[in-house]
């Protein structure tokens, strides 16, 4: 998703900080056999989480409240933790190149499983399935990717997405900080598609007739949460929230909530 911003320059500011703050003991209620040391949870009483807000329907503010389908997960997984949730919206570029570690316990904000990302924090196990779509708009002789190739086509950078849009050889691709803005740059006309996950340009155009998905790519992506490396007990007990999510089938209500039926 991004370019260096003023969200990326904070996290850098205040990582410093942060990382007096992994010095201190964890609280009761959180593991402290991290096998590095550090201590769970950074912010003694709370499940800090880090989220890139926003990234409708996943993670976005209403009301003056972080919601979302990710924002529902994340207050399960501290609800498990006896913690209390404290989110911190922190640039796409803070969570993929790991530096959400010192601010953050977990990372989640619609984040997709690769082997370079794995290089840099350990995944839970995956929640969702999240293959890209390509939208465009009605009449615009948009049909594939070749006919895209020499059209403006936004992404949100620093995402999957866009490096799959560069290997397909799109040769007018326009990065943006953040899905909204993406998806506005649609809507206004200043690019001629879209190319992203399909959760959320699906929902971004779902109740818009003038838009529609020119085509489906299937490139197995799955969604998981993000644990800084070599932290076991924080990954089992994200993993241990997940399971019990999907075992009740509230991972489905959830699916319907913020998506609709699939």
């Amino acid at each position: 998703m991004r370019s260096p911003n003023k969200k990326f320059a904070a996290a850098i500011a205040l990582s410093s900080v942060a990382l007096l703050a992994m010095t201190a003991c964890g609280s009761d209620s959180g593991s402290s056999s991290e096998s590095e040391g550090a201590s769970f949870p950074i912010n003694e009483g709370k499940l800090t989480i880090c989220s890139d807000i926003p990234y409708e329907p996943f993670e976005f503010v209403k009301d003056g409240k972080n919601v979302g389908f990710d924002m529902d997960v994340a207050a399960e997984i501290a609800k498990d933790a006896k913690l209390e949730l404290n989110v911190i919206d922190a640039s796409f570029d803070s969570i993929e190149s790991g530096l959400f570690s010192t601010q953050c316990d977990i990372a989640i904000s619609s984040i997709s499983i690769t082997d370079a990302r794995k290089e840099k924090m350990d995944f839970s196990t995956p929640y969702m399935d999240d293959d890209l779509v390509l939208i465009a708009k009605n009449g615009s002789g948009i049909t594939d990717l070749e006919t895209a190739k020499d059209k403006k086509v936004g992404v949100q950078q620093a995402t999957t997405g866009e490096k799959y849009g560069k290997e397909q050889g799109l040769n007018n691709i326009v990065g943006y900080e953040d899905a909204g803005l993406q998806t506005q740059a649609l809507l206004a006309n200043q690019v001629d598609a879209v190319l992203g996950n399909q959760s959320v340009l699906g929902y971004a155009v779902k109740d818009k007739p003038d838009y529609k998905a020119v085509a489906n790519f299937k490139t197995g992506e799955q969604l998981g949460v993000a644990v800084p490396k070599d932290k076991a007990d924080t990954l089992e007990l994200v993993n241990g929230t997940l399971k019990r999510l999907t075992d009740a089938g509230t991972m489905e209500e959830l699916t319907v909530k913020w998506f609709g039926e699939k």
